[in-house]
């Protein structure tokens, strides 16, 4: 922000600014304002934090898995297999 705000006026502008500033305002109305500012900044950057955190969340979510349906039929119940299944084994 620095060297944006160095690169598009020089030291002498920003003097000059900061002096107008002053004049306009006043020495005792200068903390307040910066004191309006800075919580201003803050509840932004809060703001823009919370947006992406809810996106993020958003992003991170997946659908449930659908449940298969329900069949009550004789047909869908297990029967046992009618060849021996062969020996598991264990593949590391």
């Amino acid at each position: 922000m620095n060297a944006m705000l160095a690169s598009i006026l020089g030291g002498w502008e920003i003097v000059l600014i900061l002096a107008v500033v002053l004049i306009l305002f006043g020495a005792k109305k200068l903390p307040e304002l910066a004191k309006g500012l800075g919580t201003g900044i803050k509840e932004f950057k809060k703001a823009t934090r919370e947006v992406t955190e809810e996106i993020e969340r958003a992003g991170d979510t997946t659908p449930a898995p659908k449940a298969p349906p329900a069949n009550t039929t004789a047909q869908t119940q297990a029967q046992p297999p009618s060849q021996p299944l062969p020996p598991q084994t264990k593949v590391i």
